[in-house]
């Protein structure tokens, strides 16, 4: 049983009462996190790709998959478990597809299998839905350090609402690999034929990002994308205090509710300024689990078992 603290207490001070704080550190092995923003990055970032390691690795994390909006992470995260064979965390990366590999480009997803990636983000900055949001939810996205040059907006699909050739040769590469396919930052009238289409040609992992922002999902879409056996991955750092607080912790557990506990993911999304860092993002997101009264068996399905099984990991 989780330990009574006094309502209303925010998650970070609830994390100083030593019975929280231990029992926050009991569930969080085996944790996964198949969203972390650590750098080097084009944008500002509160840590690099071995400080992050090395964190999960102290808080006993099973997996570490390293996203960054601009270029495939498989060597560095090969490299660093060869330098730090101690540490027992499994290093992940793959490649979103924006401008910067490409677009929706066949050969970037062939590079990222061919060099162990486990995961195909499809586009995020660069997608036609997000940039169309400049003035939305978008706009709270971290801003590069420095100026870009202006994206070419991406979609997955044609002028007449069909997936494109690229997109279509681009998830036969998936199947083949048994690899994950996440839906990056596309509108949810996208990722329907995107994920109908994946399905059909043999994909069996597929992962919609923070569904509810952004991407448009309502409940019935979360249920639509679930029944074809997609995952909803939510942000811890749009749960937490962050400068990208989103929602609340009842709207997180309304949201788990609708998808199901084992097709739901959480990631940290962390890396980025004026926000924790990933495994502290992971320590606040448990401890508010516990107080919306989740088992300590369910939080390490949400955590760690859910996203084990996409990485074809022991859970």
């Amino acid at each position: 049983m989780a330990a009574t603290l006094e309502p209303g207490i925010p998650t970070d001070q609830a994390l100083k009462d030593p019975r929280r704080a231990a029992e926050v550190a009991a569930i969080l092995p085996g944790a996964i996190d198949l969203h972390c923003h650590s750098g080097p990055s084009v944008m500002p970032r509160i840590l690099d790709h071995a400080e992050a390691m090395q964190e999960a690795a102290d808080a006993k994390f099973s997996a570490l998959l390293y996203k960054d909006h601009y270029y495939p992470g498989m060597a560095h995260a090969q490299i660093l478990e060869r330098l730090f064979p101690d540490t027992s965390v499994k290093l992940f990366s793959g490649v979103a597809l924006n401008n910067a590999t490409g677009g929706v480009n066949p050969h970037a997803v062939d590079h990222c299998v061919k060099l162990g990636g486990k995961i195909v983000w499809m586009p995020t900055f660069s997608a036609a839905n997000h940039l169309a949001q400049g003035s939305g939810d978008a706009k709270n996205f971290p801003k590069t350090a420095q100026r870009m040059l202006e994206p070419i907006p991406l979609s997955v699909l044609d002028a007449n609402r069909k997936l494109t050739d690229e997109t279509l040769a681009v998830l036969d590469i998936i199947a083949e690999a048994d690899i994950i396919l996440a839906g990056g930052h596309l509108h949810v009238t996208e990722l329907f034929p995107l994920f109908e289409e994946a399905k059909r040609r043999g994909v069996k992992k597929m992962m919609v990002n923070h569904p509810t922002y952004v991407v448009g999902c309502s409940d019935a879409d979360i249920r639509g994308l679930v029944a074809l056996g997609a995952y909803m991955e939510h942000s811890i750092c749009m749960f937490v205090d962050s400068r990208v607080k989103q929602f609340t912790p009842d709207q997180l557990k309304h949201w788990i509710d609708v998808a199901g506990i084992d097709r739901t993911i959480l990631g940290s999304d962390l890396g980025l300024t004026e926000a924790p860092r990933p495994v502290e993002g992971f320590r606040q997101i448990v401890s508010m689990l516990l107080d919306l009264q989740f088992t300590a068996d369910d939080i390490k399905i949400l955590i760690g078992r859910n996203a084990a099984g996409l990485l074809g990991l022991p859970n």
